[in-house]
């Protein structure tokens, strides 16, 4: 598992590597950034390197945090509180999706830069995001089917055993026992496997959709020499990564990963921003932001993580806590989620003012 997420980020720096030098091509006279009192090179490269350090440390503090919840008796995974502060990080993830990344794209993908055919003839951003939607339950439905088959393989006896029929009857009438009565015994170990191969293949997905984003919005900002924009692109991005490693950083203490997968996880989420800050500032002189086919690179990236973040969001985070058993069984702890995701929310979509 650590092994391909390795491979799809080399995948995803390869191809950045590749589109980002052709942004460096001509600008259309109308389409040149104007500058006013704010652009100021020399000192926004301060405001730049504060920003890679400060975003890289806000991220680490967001997505480790969760990893010791399970030393602080309130914040363990099976406590109701866990749930809250989980559905709070969801709703920040779907905020951005919706709030932030998705309104970029579609910024970008209709901007008058661009050629009037297609590119405002058709919505791009949507029927991107869209795909990207039906791509993501793709990915989340095979890599659950693979997995639970090799899982299946391996740790399931033969049923054709006395022993094997025996043991999996044990397991059918301990499952039905424990939904049919909660008299305290534990889900059968099949049940417990299948949950958390989904719970591994979540973090995972979740992961590729930040990475992408993340890698796009620190190139933006490290690329940009306007002081009053970065300013407060700085104190929001420390919000947002903060609370969006939260979110990931449940779902890599749900997937129970050993110690190097959970480090591997956490690194790549923690640096592709100040990454994508450093690459930024290398090309600040040449990277035209404005440029058609940095527009069509960045706005269709935009597109394909905003509807991946959106069905993460919503799918695998939201719809499976709130139809859980959890969630399902305490409607006073269904309320309390409710007003943790319209924070989350909330708080996110008032970042897009700055971000």
């Amino acid at each position: 598992m650590a092994s391909l997420l390795v491979k799809i980020f080399s995948i995803f720096l390869i191809i950045i590597c590749i589109f980002t030098p052709q942004a460096l091509s001509v600008v259309p006279e109308e389409c040149k950034t104007e500058t006013d009192g704010c652009t100021n090179k020399e000192k926004a490269l301060p405001l730049k390197i504060i920003a890679i350090f400060s975003i890289l440390i806000a991220s680490i503090i967001g997505v480790c945090s969760p990893l010791f919840t399970r030393s602080v008796p309130a914040l363990n995974p099976e406590r109701s509180l866990f749930v809250i502060v989980k559905c709070f990080a969801s709703g920040i993830i779907l905020a951005t999706g919706f709030m932030h990344v998705l309104p970029d794209s579609f910024d970008m993908l209709t901007s008058k830069c661009l050629k009037e055919n297609p590119w405002h003839k058709f919505p791009f951003t949507g029927f991107v995001a869209m795909l990207s939607a039906i791509v993501t339950l793709i990915v989340d439905s095979m890599a659950t089917s693979i997995y639970s088959k090799k899982s299946n393989n391996e740790v399931i006896p033969d049923v054709a055993s006395p022993v094997g029929a025996r043991q999996q009857d044990m397991a059918v009438v301990n499952v039905g026992h424990f939904h049919g009565h909660h008299h305290g015994l534990k889900p059968a170990q099949g049940a417990v496997d299948q949950q958390l191969l989904r719970n591994r293949v979540i973090a995972m997905v979740l992961e590729l959709g930040i990475v992408v984003h993340s890698v796009v919005i620190g190139l933006s900002l490290g690329a940009s020499n306007n002081t009053c924009t970065i300013k407060g692109l700085v104190a929001a991005l420390c919000f947002h990564q903060m609370f969006e490693g939260m979110g990931l950083g449940g779902c890599i203490l749900q997937a129970e990963y050993k110690t190097m997968k959970k480090f591997i996880m956490v690194f790549f989420f923690s640096v592709t921003t100040p990454f994508g800050i450093a690459l930024g500032i290398a090309l600040a002189n040449t990277y035209k932001e404005n440029s058609p086919t940095a527009l069509i690179t960045v706005g269709l990236l935009n597109a394909s993580s905003a509807g991946l973040l959106i069905y993460m969001a919503l799918v695998d985070l939201l719809a499976a806590d709130f139809m859980g058993s959890k969630l399902q069984a305490s409607v006073k702890l269904q309320i309390k989620s409710y007003v943790a995701v319209l924070l989350g929310a909330g708080g996110m979509s008032v970042m897009a003012k700055w971000a």
